[in-house]
């Protein structure tokens, strides 16, 4: 175990407890954790520190659009961005909101965000995001189940605010505009006794005040963020700001293996939703470092051409992103000429078999990076040196791919809110590591806990079990909920309910999810996350869901079939003129595509059980908006049978 020490030994079961690995700790860690700054009680501190040494860097930028077309990156500096976020406090403060309130933040990653975030922890009062994908009525229930008496809102999600209104006026009694109110929407608002203000109007609010910036201490609570979770009501994630202080000052040991570090020249493109740990934690980061953030234009469809405006230095991506760049660069080789194509192919496994062979990226090929992968980093924008994967698994063939031809260095990383983000990241020039999230960070303690049922035991010669983990960097609790937190922390250990098999050197590959089991009718066990992550393997598919009950013997699929490599098949076999979803209820389409996870099912020498017996080709991907998924690309099960109950139906039916 390369990168792992050793604290504490594996406790056999006994019992109704389950056996427990070893606890292990980053092999950097040594005999401490990193050292958190002096001085720093808050994120705050990190902001407050940046001004007074970088107060005329650039801090938050967006894109104006002009006559149509976006411009170039225009900058508020840190100084600009802490007048304002000291007098969006201020006016909080004048309608009677103070330390330990509540106030919450609701629309798509602006600069205003940002400076209401701060504002917040300039105040010790507690930023609650609102993400509207989080379910149906889940703004109202946030707003309610957290007794906010004020939020921000981006001016198109205003309506949205006042629609929840009078079931949240017991609690809300201030909505702000990120931009402008309509006459309408004032006359609204005020008809039930509540206030409404433009930004421009909300800034001069506490004109005339002057409230002294409370004492805050690293325990007081920081934010109250809530998680999606796949069935009933969002949970109120409390994370205080010691566990922000100290996942921000572990950030850098990834860097630091590569003789990276991150400084006030670097750039990062925000658009994961600032609703998120992920994002938030990065974006902490770096206006720690008096680095610049630039914001998104909010639609994914321009994210190439922000990338390429924005420059940025680290892009953070979900998977399905990068399965897009990676679907977008393989369809563009496919469809160059014979010369292109034979010198990509030659530069790619030329490179891929330096790095396999310990060579680091920016080593492994220079030539051909100069000569062929260039193109691939200026598509980028041309000074990304990091991409950094998380919320979900990341294929192990586009991570691989992306390590090569992307000339950055390339991780895959692990987390919860409950966790604060990050827990575990994959080392760079570490191939073998493809397919893991790596070893855990320096600042927590990880263990594997047994689960029999699933037939995973953590003390067996692959080590797999229920991932725990214990540190600063936890949680405080489930607002409102203790019910819900003596269920996951148990022994002063969290319960993610993933399952994880520890590899060799140290990493930790996340194969399955506790919940995720169900019985067939003759009675054998299926860990469904697991064989979706094998058959994710097919490379002609964009995403699978597969399903099985105990009163059916047989599982069956649905799945979204990447369009591009669908159409190329239909194309080498005679099919032509049909449109995607056309091609996708064709016959032959289907059993071409359940042919490749037979062969894949073979391959992996699955059991007769687990091989998949009927599909259905879904056209339209499995998105948030049918409630399919949650905000980090988590299938909702439930949701998804119910919504393709009849295509299940008729899969069964034709297995009989």
């Amino acid at each position: 175990m390369k990168y792992l020490v050793e604290i504490e030994p594996a406790i056999p079961g006994y019992g109704e407890k389950p056996s427990v690995g070893p606890t292990y700790r980053n092999v950097f860690a040594k005999d401490a954790f990193p050292a958190e700054p002096e001085g720093v009680n808050s994120c705050w501190d990190f902001f407050r520190l940046a001004v007074e040494k970088y107060p005329n860097n650039k801090m938050l930028g967006r894109r104006p659009i002009i006559d149509g077309k976006a411009g170039d990156y225009t900058w508020l500096t840190y100084k600009e961005a802490y007048d304002t976020a000291i007098k969006i406090g201020t006016s909080i403060r004048s309608k009677g909101i103070g330390k330990g309130e509540k106030c919450g933040i609701y629309g798509a990653n602006s600069p205003e965000w940002i400076m209401t975030m701060e504002a917040c922890n300039a105040h010790g009062i507690y930023c609650v995001p609102l993400y509207d994908s989080l379910g149906a009525n889940a703004i109202e229930f946030i707003i309610n189940h957290a007794e906010l008496q004020v939020v921000f809102a981006e001016e198109k999600k205003v309506f949205q605010v006042i629609k929840t209104i009078p079931q949240t006026s017991e609690y809300l009694k201030t909505i702000v505009s990120f931009g402008k109110v309509t006459e309408d929407q004032r006359e609204e608002v005020e008809k039930h006794g509540l206030s409404i203000y433009s930004w421009d109007e909300f800034l001069i609010l506490g004109d005339g005040h002057n409230y002294k910036l409370p004492e805050v201490q690293k325990s007081d609570l920081c934010t109250i963020m809530y998680t999606s979770g796949t069935t009933g009501d969002p949970k109120g994630v409390m994370l205080s700001n010691e566990s922000l202080i100290c996942m921000i000052s572990g950030m850098d040991s990834v860097l630091q293996i590569v003789n990276q570090e991150l400084t006030d020249k670097d750039v990062y493109l925000s658009y994961l939703p600032l609703a998120h740990a992920f994002d938030r934690i990065f974006e902490e980061w770096f206006i720690s470092r008096g680095a610049a953030i630039g914001f998104w234009r909010g639609d994914v469809k321009l994210l190439v051409e922000d990338l390429g405006a924005l420059k940025p230095t680290i892009f953070c991506a979900v998977p399905r992103v990068l399965d897009r760049i990676y679907s977008g660069l393989k369809a563009k080789i496919s469809s160059g000429g014979l010369l292109k194509k034979t010198l990509f192919n030659f530069s790619l496994n030329h490179k891929l078999g330096s790095m396999r062979k310990g060579v680091g990226q920016e080593k492994a090929a220079p030539f051909f990076d100069k000569l062929v992968f260039n193109k691939v980093k200026e598509g980028l924008g041309g000074n990304v040196r990091f991409i950094v994967s998380g919320a979900a698994p990341l294929a192990k063939h586009v991570e691989e791919f992306l390590r090569v031809v992307s000339c950055s260095f390339v991780v895959q990383g692990y987390g919860l809110t409950e966790t604060c983000a990050g827990s575990f990241i994959s080392l760079p020039n570490e191939m073998g590591m493809l397919g893991t999230v790596g070893p855990p960070v320096q600042n927590i303690e990880v263990r594997l806990e047994s689960v029999p049922e699933m037939e995973y035991d953590a003390l067996g010669d692959t080590p797999r079990g229920e991932i725990c983990i214990r540190g600063k960097t936890l949680f405080s609790g489930y607002y409102k909920r203790e019910d819900l937190v003596k269920e996951v922390m148990i022994d002063g250990w969290f319960h993610t309910g993933d399952i994880g098999e520890w590899q060799p050197d140290g990493s930790l590959k996340v194969i399955d999810r506790k919940k995720n089991i169900f019985k067939l009718s003759q009675g054998e066990y299926v860990a469904v996350e697991n064989l979706e992550n094998v058959y994710g393997l097919v490379p002609d598919l964009d995403m699978i869901w597969v399903y099985g009950n105990s009163f059916e013997s047989c599982l069956v699929a649905v799945v979204n079939p990447n369009e591009q490599a669908l159409k190329r098949w239909a194309g080498n076999n005679g099919i032509d003129g049909e449109d995607f979803a056309a091609l996708c209820a064709n016959p032959k389409a289907k059993e071409y595509i359940l042919g490749e996870l037979t062969r894949l099912a073979k391959e992996k020498k699955l059991k007769g059980y687990e091989f998949i017996k009927a599909v259905h080709l879904e056209p339209v991907p499995f998105d948030i908006e049918r409630d399919l998924l949650t905000p980090t690309y988590k299938k909702k099960r439930p949701q998804m049978l119910k919504y393709y109950q009849t295509v299940i139906d008729d899969l069964y039916k034709s297995t009989k």
